[in-house]
């Protein structure tokens, strides 16, 4: 079930919200966990099965490894705990990548699995590794409510596309929180301009995609187009269930960690992953760099670290080599940029952001791509080689019907639009203007999501596929 979608806006979430306000605070956690189920088996029931062993083992594991405390049973526990998270997600996402790789360098012909991968397993893997882990460091206290873990790791808003959120991060909310009209009031604001980024610029970027990989007429021109469409498709699709996963995290009375923070205004690539997916760069930094030494070691173990450290980043995404090489594309900026750019970049005040924008959208290029030739084609024919012509009648066409998408994804991805906002709430009549139209301007973005939901079929949510 999407959040972008009619059965979720208008019958999942509101029976979810009455029953939830509805019951005891003791039953508020099973309501989630009831719900959560639900609406993950909503289209693969049996994708169930993986998550609620995954949960369980979870749970058995980080009780063994704080009764086992300061042994080595308790290294062994999570050891296993590891090894069974680990094997599940590559089992389901990357058994068919070993294989294909193995046939083609033996010639052997192993026969691939086929199997359909689970969604969110990705973002529900790495938050059972995270609480058995901060068990195993005493960051936090096993979870003996098995209810209580399982709707942490289940809970809808964040289960299919993150933020990636630790337990650590919640453990007292799930057994404390506050509820309030002003929380809920920020949650349900949150949501619909969640909302409203997938639906109104995600969406309509998406179709400008599909349109260019469809079309015989491409052009340099026609390139470009795309690669911007989908450098700000992919940010408002994510950044937007981002917004709508903390959005409803606040009604339920949860504060999710922020994922998103204007990453296209980075003068470094650097500061660009500090904005970008934050949840998914902490997590590798303080569960694989820094348990690997990070940055308190020899200098080519120190870069040996960030290689292994981005590669998996990449491979995390998907199981192909497409994937790695963007993760290592990364991994060589950020060697480059510690050794000496950093320093450059610093004294730079537009070149710095060309630069990133730059490599940036290269490095999306070939995320997108289906294979790395496929990627070297796309980036040479977007600089003119191939013989391709610079402009076509098509990419003229496109760019008349989709110019005005294409400045407010480039303005909305900044902050000058909140800025403007804030500003105007500085001023006393300002406020009273704010305070009078948002409402009115968030039930209008409510009413065009749906009528856009109504009338058409184009949807998709591109982390589906990790």
């Amino acid at each position: 079930m999407l959040f972008s979608s009619i059965p979720f806006l208008f019958y999942f979430l509101p029976i979810v919200i009455l029953l939830y306000f509805a019951v005891p605070k003791k039953l508020k956690n099973l309501v989630l966990l009831l719900s959560s189920l639900f609406f993950y088996g909503w289209g693969e029931p049996r994708f169930l099965v993986f998550m609620l062993v995954s949960i369980l083992q979870g749970y058995i594991f980080g009780l063994l490894i704080e009764k086992h405390q300061g042994t080595k049973r308790s290294k062994v526990f999570l050891a296993a705990s590891v090894i069974f998270s680990l094997g599940l997600l590559g089992y389901c996402k990357y058994a068919d990548f070993f294989i294909t790789n193995f046939n083609a360098l033996t010639g052997m012909s192993v026969p691939l699995l086929g199997i359909a991968l689970p969604i969110g397993i990705s973002f529900y893997t790495f938050q059972i590794l995270s609480y058995t882990v901060d068990v195993y460091r005493k960051d936090v206290a096993a979870q003996r409510n098995l209810i209580n873990l399982a709707a942490y790791i289940a809970m809808f808003p964040q289960l299919i596309a993150g933020p990636i959120v630790r337990y650590s991060d919640i453990a007292l909310q799930l057994e404390e929180r506050s509820h309030s009209f002003e929380k809920c009031a920020e949650g349900i604001r949150r949501f619909v301009l969640g909302l409203a980024k997938k639906i109104l610029i995600a969406n309509i970027l998406g179709e400008l995609v599909a349109t260019f990989k469809a079309s015989d007429d491409k052009s340099v021109l026609f390139y470009w187009m795309y690669a911007f469409a989908y450098l700000f498709h992919i940010y408002f699709d994510f950044s937007g269930y981002s917004d709508m996963a903390i959005g409803l995290g606040k009604i339920f009375g949860f504060d999710f960690i922020e994922n998103f923070n204007y990453p296209y205004i980075s003068g470094s690539i650097t500061e660009f992953w500090r904005r970008w997916h934050i949840s998914l760069g902490s997590w590798f930094r303080d569960y694989l760099y820094i348990p690997m030494g990070g940055n308190r070691v020899s200098t080519p173990r120190h870069l040996f670290n960030i290689l292994v450290v981005w590669m998996a980043t990449g491979f995390w995404h998907g199981a192909a080599w497409n994937f790695i090489l963007w993760g290592l594309m990364f991994a060589v900026l950020l060697i480059i940029e510690k050794l000496f750019l950093l320093k450059v970049l610093k004294k730079l005040k537009v070149l710095n952001h060309i630069y990133v924008m730059f490599f940036v959208i290269l490095s999306f290029v070939l995320f997108d791509s289906l294979s790395i030739a496929d990627a070297f084609h796309n980036i040479g024919a977007m600089l003119g080689a191939g013989g391709i012509p610079l402009i076509s009648t098509e990419a003229v066409y496109y760019l008349k019907s989709y110019a005005v998408i294409l400045v407010i994804g480039a303005v909305g991805s900044t902050p000058l639009p909140a800025y403007l906002v804030n500003k105007a709430k500085t001023l006393k009549a300002g406020t009273i203007v704010v305070n009078i139209l948002e409402p009115v301007c968030l039930v209008g973005l409510l009413t065009v999501c749906t009528a856009f939901l109504i009338d058409g079929s184009f949807n998709p949510f591109l982390y589906f596929r990790f």
